[in-house]
């Protein structure tokens, strides 16, 4: 008997040492194996077909700064996201087969580190105590870098679009060509003796892009765009001829990317009224006829938006045609709309139409449901004159929107002809010596390519975007909205890597309860409801002692009658009714509340453990069964 149980003892201790090994063994070889599965809605921790694309092209090691104060100084909410920076890098280096190299440092007060993240650009912040930390990003190729100063939980969403265009940023071999046309002096002017204009500053928008980009001006009579253009920015197209219009259409062809801003109604470009016989002006209109309808796409020249929810001012200096959207009226999903905030547009146009075969469409920004087209006539009318008949249309209408997909030439005929050109001219051009008329014409995009149109031209205008002071004698720019912002990212995102047009705005990490915030919004709305009835039982009851008091005469009115005493302690006794159903309001809110938070905390962190707790007991009687049969 002994034997056989120090035997039973002795096969068990093997056993567990068996099993020991097999465990050490399997977790080495498991630990050299790399497996990951982003489980997590919206793919958080999973980077974008567009950053992979960036870091496969790396040629030589790219090297990131990580500047991360460490210490009981940082907020804990800094402190979590810190960490979800730290994990977002480390899928850069895997992604990139090591040719990311992530540096870690700790900036304490008077470190090494700390000198390091000032000369490499990043900033210090200061938490509520008045403590100095950092948290930011340096990346260095060769001899160029770029930083991110500051990096903040309210742009997590952009963080992985701010850092892959940062690595092509500092990895572009040379500043990228953007080209410029406009039938307005975007680019300034000097004093012209014949026309008597007044010379002019740049607008702000070209000084701010002369920042990073090398800026071309191409005239509006251009017959080709240059070949070194990447981008080509077209601010307001008036009176375009279709031989540009052709050039446009070939560049776009060929690869490159076209940001146009059109308006049926540019306030600001005021022009000659050739109709009106008493002279005077009228606001000048600009489009593309002919890609417009190549790509399925047109705006009405006679109609301007009027929002009643976007509208600017309120009574009579309600103007439905000046709209200032918010995120509500935004692409939250792409990282160019998500960001900018705000945006103010005066007059603007909508689109209207279907993609042409081949292309899809993404709307940038939109109107609300409660908005109409209104004629030019009342453009700029404010107060009810504005909203007289108004009607609104039931449906959100584009007003800024992106065309992607593989695009077909709006010229099926050839290389339209010079617009009254001269025998001798059209006979030059025939013989193919003006240059481009050798070159063949392109058909068809051999590649998928992008567009943006927006419908309006006076949001680029510095009286539109910002404002301009002089400070200690210094021109200090000051931004009113995120116009310029709009602009700024469109170009910055199609001048660099073409890998970045594809990037989507990251899903954001922390995701708040719906439902509480859904429930406080109805408690919210049943208390200011009681709120408005309380207010309207107080307005009868004083109305209705007005009218007593003017029966019995003036001599009289101060002095109370019965009836006026009933309907004060009437008022009285439901006022006190009101409060206590408030308070009881209140107290049933935090007790939903809290019971919900309780519930979903419980999920969030029981489930897990008491899904495997239960697994294993299922197992483990389904073999003591199956040992008992046996």
């Amino acid at each position: 008997m002994k034997s056989k149980q120090f035997e039973t003892m002795l096969y068990s201790t093997g056993g567990v040492l068996i099993l020991l090994a097999v465990l050490v063994a399997l977790n080495f070889i498991v630990g050299a194996v790399s497996f990951r599965a982003d489980l997590t809605e919206g793919q958080v921790y999973t980077l974008s077909p567009g950053s992979r694309a960036v870091l496969e092209k790396l040629e030589a090691p790219v090297k990131v700064r990580f500047y991360y104060t460490q210490g009981a100084a940082v907020p804990v909410g800094l402190k979590t996201f810190a960490k979800r920076v730290e994990d977002l890098l480390s899928e850069y280096r895997a992604a990139s087969g090591g040719r990311v190299i992530i540096e870690k440092f700790n900036p304490l007060p008077d470190s090494d580190a700390e000198d390091s993240a000032e000369l490499d650009g990043v900033e210090g912040q200061l938490t509520n105590t008045g403590e100095k930390f950092y948290l930011g990003l340096a990346i260095a190729f060769l001899d160029k870098k770029a930083a991110l100063p500051v990096l903040a939980p309210d742009r997590e969403r952009l963080m992985e679009y701010d850092i892959t265009r940062a690595i092509a940023q500092v990895t572009a071999a040379k500043k990228p060509v953007v080209g410029v046309m406009s039938a307005l002096p975007v680019m300034g002017r000097t004093l012209n003796p014949m026309t008597k204009q007044p010379p002019s500053e740049p607008w702000v928008l070209i000084s701010e892009l002369k920042r990073s980009f090398e800026l071309k001006e191409i005239e509006l009579d251009a017959k080709m765009i240059p070949d070194d253009i990447k981008v080509l920015l077209v601010i307001h197209p008036r009176d375009m001829l279709e031989e540009t219009e052709y050039a446009i259409d070939q560049f776009v062809l060929r690869g490159g990317k076209l940001i146009a801003f059109v308006d049926p109604y540019a306030y600001f470009d005021q022009q000659p009224d050739m109709q009106n016989p008493f002279g005077g002006s009228r606001a000048g209109q600009s489009m593309f006829y002919r890609l417009f309808k190549a790509w399925g796409m047109d705006v009405d020249m006679g109609k301007v938006i009027a929002d009643m929810t976007f509208g600017s001012g309120e009574g009579p200096r309600l103007l439905p045609t000046l709209l200032s959207l918010n995120t509500q009226a935004l692409n939250m999903d792409d990282v160019v709309t998500s960001q900018v905030g705000t945006l103010l547009i005066p007059f603007g146009g909508a689109f209207k139409g279907k993609p042409a075969e081949g292309l899809t469409q993404t709307v940038l920004a939109h109107t609300s449901k409660n908005a109409m087209p209104v004629d030019l006539i009342i453009a700029t009318l404010s107060g009810e004159p504005s909203t007289r008949g108004f009607e609104p249309s039931g449906e959100e209408m584009p007003l800024a929107i992106r065309l992607t997909g593989t695009f077909h030439t709006a010229f099926p005929d050839g290389k339209p002809k010079p617009y009254g050109a001269r025998a001798d001219q059209q006979k030059k051009a025939d013989d193919g010596k003006e240059k481009g008329a050798t070159e063949p014409q392109i058909k068809q995009s051999a590649e998928e390519n992008t567009v943006v149109l927006v419908a309006d031209v006076d949001m680029l205008t510095d009286n539109a975007a910002v404002d301009v002071q002089e400070i200690f004698g210094q021109r200090v720019v000051i931004p009113r909205n995120g116009n310029l912002a709009l602009a700024q990212g469109l170009v910055e995102q199609f001048a660099g890597d073409d890998a970045l047009i594809s990037l989507r705005s990251r899903a954001a990490f922390s995701r708040p309860l719906t439902v509480v915030r859904e429930m406080e919004a109805q408690a919210q709305q049943q208390y200011l409801g009681k709120i408005k009835e309380l207010e309207d039982s107080l307005n009868q009851t004083q109305e209705k002692l007005q009218s007593l008091q003017k029966a019995r005469g003036s001599a009289s009115a101060t002095i109370l009658t019965a009836e006026q005493q009933a309907e004060l302690e009437n008022f009285r006794k439901k006022a006190v009714e009101t409060r206590l159903e408030l308070k009881d309001l209140r107290k049933n809110l935090r007790l939903e509340t809290d019971r919900l938070e309780l519930w979903t905390k419980a999920i969030n962190i029981a489930l897990i453990p008491l899904l495997v707790a239960v697994v294993g007991l299922v197992l483990a009687l389904v073999r003591r069964g199956r040992a008992r049969a046996s």
